[in-house]
């Protein structure tokens, strides 16, 4: 089972379970051990991203490195970043 320990922002996930199941987005906050907040820049964009609880995500062992860099140095995240980079994944790796 997952904890946010094994999570990082920047991280891509799945989730598992909800309306979004399937989904796939990147982890822009850790909240405490049991829930995070993901977005898509899409469905769920920067501004208003979803409290998602640990459980119900898959990670990929995948980590953003252009949403690290810029959440570290304080810069701006947009909606177009969280979805050029998701889109790199999934052409990289086509869905199941």
């Amino acid at each position: 089972m997952l904890d946010t320990k094994e999570l990082t922002i920047g991280q891509f996930v799945r989730s598992k379970a909800g309306r979004d199941k399937g989904r796939v987005f990147i982890i822009v906050d850790v909240i405490d051990d049991q829930y995070v907040l993901v977005a898509d820049g899409d469905l769920r964009r920067i501004g208003n991203p979803k409290k998602k609880k640990v459980k119900h995500l898959a990670k990929f062992n995948l980590i953003s490195e252009l949403i690290v860099r810029r959440n570290n140095q304080n810069l701006t995240v947009t909606n177009l970043m969280l979805r050029t980079e998701i889109d790199k994944l999934e052409t990289d790796r086509p869905m199941e």
